[in-house]
């Protein structure tokens, strides 16, 4: 959530901002300044009543030592007029207060200033590329007809007991999505996070605290009976770990990783491009997630896309990185790095990670502050990224590493399949 603040001092910049991000309702922002004003008016007559209502207890504690007499019950008079006058004004200023902080809920971040213009995934801006793209032949298959023929992956099966977009991982597909996940855990801990377990259903507060409710709550999977949310990503409930906290400078950088299931409704359930893990409704990641002092985010951001890059380079993908632009960014994003591996069977670029910097748009929401050396309290800065989701990942193993004997198992994975090959 932007800071009423900022908005006010940087009013053309912000203006700016949102319309690179492709949001419509500009005349939001005037609306945010015009009750701001109001609340602060409000503000000052409740102090200056609070103020007086003080003062009136004084002058009656003093004439009722005396004796009291007619000025006395003149002023307990006024007194109860100005309770009266303060439950109003208390009831009208948490009605402008309500009203704000619903449209500033409804007002996404404004993006870094390195985000490109664009309004589509084609404006992206590729910074990277990595790895050599295999060359398979006209035989090679698509992921979805190799889970088949070996017996890994069942799409019908998954569709039988639940719907589609919900797979059932057998046998060697199986131990492949448990190796992988073990993979990333390790190398998250060898890289300092501490690993996270947390539920994956989180209340209304959390999915607000992160900027899914209400930007995404159509996309959301919602138990209405208990008023929850199945969550899209790990991020929620790890960053919600941190809400309502202050935080010594000493602590920082926190950094903590999990892995858990993910759930999205996901439109879209045609063609190729979102045929077998192309597109789930419910997958596997492990997320790494860090606050850190404002002045070290943008470090922090290069040094938690070092790590996702390195993942993949273990995992022999080739892949690039792109800088999304204004438009295709998420809601709570200031600054986001997809990274995409290359599926050599589909001939296409398969998104697998994102890495994100929210600034102190998340903090904000999540009242998240950090206590200075000064002893004064500051927003902290939020960062999440995908490190890794497993579906598309498994998908270009499959299709990459496909021969005459089978599916070859990268060198790092061995280990943890126990296997080499899946045959």
């Amino acid at each position: 959530m932007l800071q009423v603040n900022y908005i006010r001092t940087h009013k053309d910049e912000v203006l700016k901002g949102l319309a690179k991000k492709n949001f419509k309702s500009l005349d939001l922002i005037e609306e945010v300044l015009r009750l701001d004003e109001e609340r602060k008016k409000l503000k000052i007559q409740f102090d200056n009543l609070s103020g007086e209502t003080k003062i009136l207890a004084e002058k009656i504690g003093k004439l009722m030592k005396s004796g009291g007499g007619e000025e006395m019950e003149g002023l307990k008079s006024r007194s109860l007029a100005i309770k009266d006058e303060l439950k109003s004004n208390t009831e009208e200023l948490n009605q402008v207060e309500e009203k704000l902080e619903k449209i500033l809920y409804q007002i996404p971040n404004i993006p870094h200033e390195t985000v490109p213009e664009g309004l589509k995934p084609e404006d992206n801006l590729i910074i990277s590329e990595w790895g050599h793209i295999p060359d398979l032949g006209k035989s090679s298959l698509p992921h979805w007809e190799l889970a088949k023929k070996y017996d890994i992956i069942d799409f019908e099966l998954g569709n039988k007991i639940t719907g589609a977009g919900f797979p059932v991982y057998k046998g060697k597909g199986a131990q492949l999505q448990r190796a992988l996940i073990q993979f990333f855990l390790d190398e998250a801990g060898k890289a300092g996070y501490l690993e996270i377990q947390p539920p994956i259903l989180v209340n209304s507060a959390s999915g607000y605290g992160t900027g899914q409710l209400p930007d995404k709550e159509g996309q959301m999977y919602y138990v209405g009976a208990d008023d929850l949310y199945l969550i899209p990503t790990a991020e929620v409930p790890i960053t919600n770990l941190y809400r309502d906290r202050i935080l010594e400078e000493k602590e920082l950088p926190i950094r903590n990783a999990g892995y858990t299931p993910c759930f999205r409704r996901e439109a879209g359930s045609y063609g190729a491009h979102v045929r077998g893990l192309n597109r789930l409704h419910q997958f596997d990641k492990v997320e790494i997630v860090q606050i850190t002092h404002p002045e070290e985010s943008y470090a922090t951001f290069q040094i938690m896309l070092k790590h996702i890059q390195g993942l993949l380079e273990k995992l022999e993908l080739p892949y690039r990185t792109l800088n999304l632009c204004g438009g295709d960014m998420t809601f709570s994003s200031a600054l986001t790095y997809d990274l995409e591996v290359f599926s050599a069977a589909q001939e296409r670029w398969l998104e697998v990670s994102s890495v994100s910097n929210f600034e102190t748009f998340q903090a904000n929401r999540l009242k998240l502050r950090i206590k200075n050396k000064e002893g004064k309290n500051q927003l902290a800065h939020t960062l999440n990224g995908s490190a890794l989701a497993l579906p598309r990942i498994v998908a270009a193993l499959l299709e990459n590493n496909q021969d005459e004997l089978g599916i070859r198992i990268p060198g790092a994975l061995i280990p943890y399949t126990k296997f080499e090959r899946i045959s």
